[in-house]
């Protein structure tokens, strides 16, 4: 039986995912405004793009520019295929190529199939991270990361840009500070004047960590400071930005080697 699972939020408005298991569903040539990236977990896929046909295997992308007419349907009628589509904004896919090269319009991708592996398991990260529970920085982060990579290997645009040095300390201070909202990349972005993949990749070289995971760090270390306190586990995960208990309790062991509970019954003052 055919499962379909979508995912969009308004906070991350540039981006659409689509998972689709077992479908034999056809589609008629269409386009969309974007540019969009596919993948197929199981099966054959037959993408016609205007003149070009392409076949589709599991371990491979295809890259489709804005305004492109295609159709992807399965290769084989009987059989059904298991796979998943981005759809970008192409106003955002333009952000993160500027921050790469200096570039006034939207370059588009050279290549239709986009033969790597390690890409296609970055891509497939990707949708899971975006399909999951989780905070909005993390599929952002993963996002604009597999994103600037595919660009730099499908496009050739001319000059590199030279983004102006991020203030990391000042990116550290936000990053640490309301802990219990949901950052996104583009706001952190829009308050230190830069792009957003531009602050990953600097912030990153600078620190050695992602903003995400300096800010789970934040929030590891408050959440310890809390329970110290004899506060409540499930008041403490709130407030701490976790999701649920069971949210806080995975990123809680997997940094201390031990449970929020055994943590707080065991501490010694």
């Amino acid at each position: 039986m055919t499962q379909e699972r979508f995912f969009t939020n308004p906070r991350l408005p540039f981006v659409e995912c689509r998972h689709s298991t077992d479908s034999t569903r056809t589609f008629k040539p269409h386009m969309h405004h974007g540019f969009s990236i596919g993948a197929v977990d199981q099966g054959k896929i037959l993408y016609q793009l205007e003149e070009q046909s392409v076949r589709l295997l599991p371990g491979s992308l295809v890259l489709i520019n804005p305004e492109t007419l295609h159709a992807c349907n399965q290769d084989d009628v009987a059989a059904p295929r298991s796979y998943s589509m981005l759809y970008l904004q192409t106003d955002w896919c333009l952000r993160v190529q500027q921050s790469l090269w200096q570039v006034e319009a939207f370059v588009p991708v050279r290549v239709t199939l986009l033969e790597n592996p390690i890409l296609y398991e970055r891509y497939l990260s990707a949708r899971e991270c975006l399909m999951a529970q989780g905070s909005l920085l993390e599929k952002e982060q993963q996002l604009t990361d597999l994103i600037e990579a595919i660009f730099l290997l499908a496009c050739n645009p001319g000059t590199p840009s030279q983004p102006t040095p991020l203030r990391v300390e000042q990116l550290k201070t936000l990053l640490a500070a309301e802990l219990a909202e949901d950052l996104t990349l583009e706001q952190l972005a829009g308050d230190l004047g830069t792009h957003a993949s531009t602050l990953i990749r600097q912030f990153k070289e600078a620190t050695g960590i992602t903003p995400h995971a300096y800010r789970m760090n934040c929030r590891i270390n408050q959440a310890r400071q809390m329970l110290q306190q004899g506060r409540d586990i499930g008041e403490t995960a709130l407030e701490c930005g976790f999701f649920d208990q069971s949210h806080f309790h995975r990123h809680f062991k997997a940094m201390t080697t031990v449970t929020p509970r055994e943590y707080q019954i065991n501490f010694i003052q």
